[in-house]
């Protein structure tokens, strides 16, 4: 009895998944081919997830912004038609030290540093969502995913101050080191200030909302913009259909002539790329070998010729000997690899200059050609890399990575288009992507990340390379004058093959 009972059980459950299937009219691209890695995928979800959060130099606080609150913020609704209220917002973004909530730690309370972690883990409760909204993913095991994150981060470095360690080390100060950071004196590692529009539901159906802020604190950006840094984060969308449209802008100033701004996939839980704690964030299944990237971008400015945009940056994090990292910051080695499209910048990696290259490449047929190897290795589709400072057996010559800018050792590959990424979808010549070159791309960033080179002890596992954290935007990379980058980001997803 109990295998016919079986077998009936069994047709039923087939029966009821094909006419789920036509009833739904489930796309075919679901049934047929990727699974996305991300809550959002391409970004359609009319109830929007967005979170923010600001850095100084090392991936930390340090000191909040006067009447700023701690550096993290969300904005989150769900949209509610049938209690004549459309958005039902959840956000404490004014929450800062001293200000108790539900799950901070006593140890953070004052803590500039770990009050922003933890803050960030409380609007992720806030913003999590863990059911499917599709229809035809009822029978799928429930993944929680909170938001997506715009980063925004100052690269200025007061070497007097003692925030930062030295590749996960504490340094006291003051630091002496050649490497030329900015700093216009002190309280130059200073938070940004954040003013947020909640989203709204204008007449015409388009919903929007914006994060805008300035590093100078004594300005008034209502009075204009000269002379002064910016920021802003603007998404619209049309009420019940389209997909989000996020529009960035990033100024530099005197003051503030190295910074950042990003909007990045993070891991739902664990770490994310640069973070020695727990974050939240969008993806809720790790990426590793198989998948592929899909995105629409436009830049309509540039940022200059020291910004550093980054068609797209992956991030991960694992130790020298190939085991995963644990949360210490003096083993743990954070692995980024970036695609930088701006034209203007020049491959650092050349016959003459070695230090500049990676030891080998990997072709996608799986042939190693070394560095040294003139009449074949590609040195015009590498601009910089840099090994973890606390690598112990390094080739010769290499340059170490900046042991200052990250709470741990880090290490870089920066890339630049090149024939040789051509088979991955990625930009093969100057300019493909840039100012006037709108695209929607679609990049086999698993097979190329799975081919790129990163520093391993020898006779250790091969790590396995779980990407955490995967964004688009730029650094604009200490910049002589004030520069001006300006970008727009939709149908963003990750897809698992």
């Amino acid at each position: 009895m109990e295998k016919y009972l079986l077998v009936l059980f069994l047709c039923v459950n087939l029966c009821f998944i094909g006419v789920n299937a036509r009833f739904f009219k489930v796309p075919w691209s679901r049934r047929h081919k990727g699974i996305s890695a991300v809550g959002d995928p391409g970004m359609k979800r009319d109830g929007l997830r967005i979170a923010f959060e600001a850095w100084n130099n090392c991936n930390g606080v340090a000191h909040e912004a006067p009447d700023m609150g701690s550096p993290r913020a969300a904005d989150c609704f769900d949209v509610s038609r049938s209690k004549r209220k459309y958005f039902v917002h959840k956000f404490y973004n004014k929450l800062g030290i001293g200000k108790r909530f539900n799950g901070l730690s006593a140890e953070a309370l004052f803590d500039p540093n770990l009050y922003a972690t933890e803050k960030e883990l409380y609007l992720g409760s806030l913003c999590e969502v863990s059911k499917s909204s599709k229809p035809w993913q009822f029978l799928k095991t429930s993944k929680p995913w909170q938001f997506w994150m715009v980063m925004l981060k100052s690269g200025n470095f007061d070497t007097k101050a003692g925030l930062c360690p030295e590749n996960g080390k504490p340094k006291p100060a003051p630091i002496n080191t050649t490497m030329n950071f900015p700093c216009f004196g002190e309280g130059c590692m200073n938070q940004p200030t954040l003013n947020h529009q909640p989203t709204q539901l204008l007449a015409d159906g388009t919903m929007k909302g914006w994060f805008n802020g300035t590093y100078d604190l004594d300005a008034d950006i209502g009075n204009g913009l000269a002379n002064i840094s910016f920021y802003e984060v603007a998404w619209e969308k049309k009420l019940g259909f389209g997909r989000w449209v996020f529009k960035h802008k990033l100024k530099t100033s005197i003051k503030y002539p190295w910074l950042m701004l990003y909007l990045r996939a993070d891991a739902t839980k664990g770490f994310s790329g640069g973070y020695p704690y727990e974050t939240r964030g969008m993806l809720h299944t790790l990426p590793r070998t198989n998948f592929k990237v899909k995105f629409s971008l436009e830049i309509k400015k540039g940022g200059g010729p020291k910004s550093q945009f980054y068609l797209l940056d992956i991030g991960s994090c694992w130790k020298n000997n190939g085991k995963p990292c644990d949360g210490d910051v003096l083993t743990d080695v954070t692995r980024y690899s970036e695609m930088i499209i701006n034209p203007d910048v020049p491959a650092w990696c050349s016959p003459t200059q070695l230090v500049n290259c990676p030891p080998y490449h990997i072709t996608p047929n799986n042939t190693k050609i070394l560095r040294n190897d003139t009449a074949n290795f590609p040195y015009g589709a590498y601009h910089y890399y840099c090994a973890p400072g606390n690598a112990k057996y390094l080739e010769e010559p290499v340059s170490l990575c900046d042991p200052y800018s990250n709470p741990q050792p880090q290490e870089l590959v920066q890339l630049l288009p090149h024939p040789a990424w051509g088979e991955y979808g990625y930009p093969t010549e100057k300019g493909q992507g840039w100012i006037g070159d709108p695209r929607t791309w679609l990049l086999d960033t698993g097979g190329l990340a799975s081919r790129l080179y990163f520093y391993q002890d020898p006779d250790t596992l091969p790590a396995k390379r779980k990407w955490t954290s995967l964004d688009v935007g730029t650094e604009i990379f200490v910049s002589d004058k004030e520069e001006e980058a300006e970008w727009s980001l939709s149908d963003f997803d990750v897809i698992l093959l």
